[in-house]
C-alpha cells in the first residue's frame, strides 16, 4: 500500500506542477512582447512589422513594442533574438534579405532554419525595373534591344551588392544575354536619387522605394516581378508577361522567433497576423507601395521558406564568388 500511495502521490504532484505551465502557454502573453525590426524605420519591413504589432497588441491586450536594430542587411537585429528563450516574448521581422541572402554570403552568422522558429509570412513588395524618363524605351523588349546597341553595356543601380534587386538584375542579364554594368548603392534611395538625376539610366529596386517617383512621372516603370499586375498600378506589366517568367519574385518579410517555440503558440500568432493584415484598411494602406500580404499558415510558410533558400542560395554564392 505504501508503494501504491507514494506512486500516485508523485503522479498527482507532477500533474499539479505541470498545470500552471499549460495555463501560462494558453494565456500568452502576460506581459509586453518585443518585436525587433532589423532595419531602419520607414521601409517595408518596418511598415509590415508595425501593422502586425498594432493588431497583435489589440487582440492580445499587451504591448508589442517595436525595436529597430538596423545593420548588416538585417543580421544584427536577427542576432539579437536568436539565442533568447523561445517563449514568444522576443520576435523578429525576418525575410529574404536577412534569412536567405545574408546566411548564404556570411558564413556561420546563423542557420536560418535551425536557429529560428518561422511563424508567419507578412508579405512585401515586388521589385521593379525603372528607367530615367528620358531613356528612349517603353517596355522590357525595348530595354533589351537598347542595351544591345550600347558598346560598353548599360549602367544600372541596385540597393546594394547581393541584395534582392541585384540578384534580379543579374538574372535579367543572364536570361536576356545583355551587358548590364552594376552600380552598387547603399539602399534604394541612393539609386533613386541618381536615376532621377540622370547619373544612371536604369535601376532595379523594391516597388515601395520607387512608387512615389513612378506616380510623379519622373521615372518610368517597365516591369514588376510580381506574379500578376499590381491592383494599384494595372498599367505596369509583369516580367512574365514581358517574356521572362523566371523573374518572378517578392522581397518578402516575415515574423520569426528563437528556435523551439511551441507549435500551438506559433499557430496562434500566425492566425492573428494573417487576420490582421487582411483587414480592408490595411490592404488599402499597402496597395500604394505595391505590398502584398501573406496568407500562408505556419506549415505552408515553412515550406515556402525552404524553397526560397533552395532557389536563391546558388545565385547568391555565384554573385559573391564573381563579385558581380
Amino acid at each position: 500500500m505504501f508503494y501504491f500511495s507514494r506512486r500516485w502521490a508523485l503522479a498527482l504532484g507532477a500533474l499539479v506542477w505541470l498545470t500552471p505551465i499549460s495555463w501560462a502557454q494558453n494565456e500568452w502573453p502576460t506581459k509586453s512582447v518585443r518585436l525587433v525590426v532589423p532595419y531602419v524605420p520607414g521601409g517595408g519591413a518596418d511598415t509590415l512589422g508595425r501593422l502586425a504589432s498594432n493588431h497583435l497588441s489589440k487582440v492580445f491586450k499587451q504591448p508589442f513594442v517595436i525595436d529597430n536594430r538596423a545593420g548588416a542587411g538585417g543580421v544584427i537585429g536577427s542576432q539579437a533574438v536568436v539565442k533568447l528563450a523561445p517563449d514568444g516574448y522576443n520576435l523578429v521581422v525576418s525575410g529574404i534579405g536577412s534569412h536567405v541572402i545574408a546566411p548564404a554570403t556570411l558564413n556561420h552568422v546563423y542557420d536560418p532554419l535551425k536557429d529560428f522558429t518561422h511563424i508567419a509570412l507578412l508579405g512585401g513588395p515586388p521589385l521593379v525595373l525603372v528607367v530615367n524618363a528620358e531613356l528612349p524605351v517603353k517596355d522590357v523588349k525595348g530595354f533589351v534591344q537598347y542595351v544591345g546597341t550600347q558598346a560598353n553595356g548599360l549602367s544600372w543601380g541596385s540597393p546594394g551588392l547581393g541584395t534582392h534587386g541585384h540578384l534580379i538584375g543579374e538574372l535579367l542579364a543572364q536570361t536576356a544575354k545583355i551587358n548590364l554594368v552594376h552600380v552598387n548603392y547603399r539602399g534604394g534611395a541612393g539609386a533613386m536619387g541618381d536615376l532621377m538625376g540622370n547619373q544612371i539610366p536604369a535601376a532595379i529596386v523594391t516597388f515601395s522605394s520607387a512608387s512615389s517617383h513612378i506616380k510623379s512621372g519622373r521615372i518610368r516603370a517597365l516591369a514588376v516581378t510580381s506574379a500578376k499586375r499590381l491592383s494599384a498600378y494595372p498599367e505596369i506589366p509583369t516580367f512574365a508577361e514581358s517574356g521572362y517568367p523566371n523573374l518572378n519574385a517578392t522581397t518578402w518579410f516575415s515574423l520569426s522567433g528563437p528556435a523551439g517555440m511551441p507549435k500551438d503558440l506559433v499557430d496562434k500568432i500566425n492566425a492573428e497576423v494573417r487576420r490582421g493584415l487582411q483587414a480592408p484598411s490595411v490592404q488599402a494602406q499597402l496597395a500604394f507601395e505595391g505590398i502584398e500580404t501573406g496568407t500562408l499558415d505556419a506549415n505552408a510558410f515553412l515550406a515556402f521558406f525552404k524553397t526560397e533558400i533552395d532557389r536563391w542560395t546558388p545565385l547568391v554564392r555565384s554573385v559573391e564568388k564573381n563579385k558581380l
